[in-house]
């Protein structure tokens, strides 16, 4: 049995999203979400950066999750669930 542990979540291989938006002033910045965990959004001004640095607020957010005995949804899982979410509509 594997220990789901932080060091086996923030090693999975999760879905990024990136993209381009622009902040309040009309300046460019760069974001990372995760497909299998909504709420998780990193900013940076470079893609570069944001590709660097996001896994630490990864850790943060996976840390709280587990804290609150969240329900995290793997990278494998994810596309089951939506299926079978597709099937009851």
């Amino acid at each position: 049995m594997v220990n789901k542990d932080l060091d086996y979540y923030l090693n999975l291989n999760w879905t990024l999203i990136e993209g381009v938006d622009l902040d309040f002033e009309g300046n460019p910045y760069h974001y990372i979400e995760i497909k299998e965990i909504p709420s998780f959004v990193f900013c940076a001004k470079t893609i570069e950066k944001a590709r660097e640095n996001y896994k630490r607020q990864l850790k943060l957010m996976l840390s709280v999750m587990l804290e609150n005995g969240d329900i995290i949804i793997e990278p494998d899982e994810f596309s089951d669930a939506s299926d079978s979410e597709n099937l009851c509509h």
